[in-house]
């Protein structure tokens, strides 16, 4: 697992990790081959391995899409008025394409696993399943 290269935080555009208490509000690609790449929720119809452009941390495979619980911190915005909403940052777990970078910070905000990791858990978790992010 991966989480953002900028630390932890839910503050909209700081490329952070989101903590606290968070729910598994969609998910999307239940019938996607591993390593299918997803831009916008979508299937593009390719995969990891033949994208036309090496980019970081393509969203492959499987995609829970998280939504904050926590008002003010992970949910809404906070007392100074900053957009802290995780689902509206767009934050998911997802599957990656450098799974040879998992264990360390690498994402832009999201956690990432492994394609066989994220799909076994995509299989396990349904809709509504709490999630906690932590340091």
């Amino acid at each position: 697992m991966s989480t953002a290269r900028a630390g932890r935080g839910c503050v909209q555009d700081s490329q952070q990790t989101p903590t606290g208490l968070h729910r598994v509000c969609e998910k999307f690609g239940e019938d996607a081959v591993p390593g299918m790449v997803f831009k916008a929720r979508q299937a593009t119809g390719k995969l990891a391995a033949d994208w036309p452009t090496p980019e970081d941390n393509l969203i492959t495979s499987r995609i829970l899409w998280l939504d904050g619980l926590e008002a003010g911190h992970n949910q809404g915005t906070d007392a100074a008025g900053r957009v802290v909403d995780t689902r509206r940052r767009f934050v998911y777990i997802h599957g990656t394409n450098q799974a040879d970078k998992l264990g360390q910070p690498n994402s832009h905000g999201c956690v990432l696993l492994s394609d066989s990791d994220v799909i076994r858990l995509y299989a396990q978790v349904p809709v509504g399943t709490p999630v906690l992010i932590r340091d």
